[in-house]
């Protein structure tokens, strides 16, 4: 069934995406879609850090169309007046001329107001990305399971998970997650991610970031318990 989102230039409907992101990593399944670049394309501008999981969804989108390009058709979007992505749409976008008519003939009907020159500027930046990313060979990524064990049964998980998802870099996506008993009133995060072959390793990911400081003070240790490639 098809998502839909409205209104994504108010604080109420980017509040509600974000709400939407919360337990989310992609805007439908479990990999990156032309339905994630259909509202990535359909913000005016980068959202703003208050918006903290769209934020983070949105830089690993931004990421992800530069490095290599979105490919996965997806479940189905649609954004309150804006068309879904399409493969004709990324490799022909509409001419100066067709925008410049459509301005005019839209000029009696103005919901929104007219955009700044800062929110035209980004979106010509996002449209040259997306239609960039069309063109880009697909790199090697690769799909990740980690289990990340805390220290004892005092350990605050949701504060582990959180510091293991502060984790930001080129070429990593944090996906879904769920605690797993272990035994003794201990639990362990189990945690998928997705990466850029050539921008991230896990291993360094792991001993470089994961089991340092600040994040172990949560994270007693880490382990891989599958690695696919995509």
């Amino acid at each position: 069934m098809a998502v839909a989102f409205h209104d994504l230039v108010s604080p109420a409907g980017l509040k509600k995406l974000d709400d939407y992101l919360l337990t989310r990593s992609y805007i439908t399944g479990y990999q990156a879609s032309k339905d994630d670049v259909t509202v990535y394309a359909a913000l005016p501008k980068a959202p703003s850090s208050e918006f903290v999981n769209l934020s983070r969804w949105f830089i690993h989108i931004d990421a992800l169309l530069r490095i290599s390009g979105v490919s996965a058709e997806g479940s189905g979007v649609t954004v309150e007046g804006f068309a879904s992505i399409t493969e004709e749409a990324i490799a022909t976008p509409p001419a100066a001329d067709s925008k410049a008519a459509a301005a005019d003939d839209d000029d009696d009907v103005d919901l929104f107001g007219e955009e700044t020159e800062e929110e035209k500027k980004a979106a010509e930046e996002r449209a040259a990305a997306v239609k960039a990313s069309a063109k880009k060979k697909e790199s090697g990524k690769s799909s990740v399971l980690l289990d990340v064990k805390p220290w004892d049964d005092e350990t605050d998980m949701k504060k582990l998970e959180e510091a293991v998802r502060s984790i930001q870099m080129e070429g990593l996506l944090w996906g879904a997650s769920k605690l797993v008993p272990v035994g003794y009133g201990i639990k362990k995060l189990q945690i998928m991610l997705t990466i850029v072959d050539d921008l991230v390793s896990v291993d360094n990911l792991i001993e470089e970031h994961l089991t340092v400081e600040p994040v172990n003070e949560h994270v007693q240790s880490c382990d891989i318990v599958a690695f696919n490639k995509i």
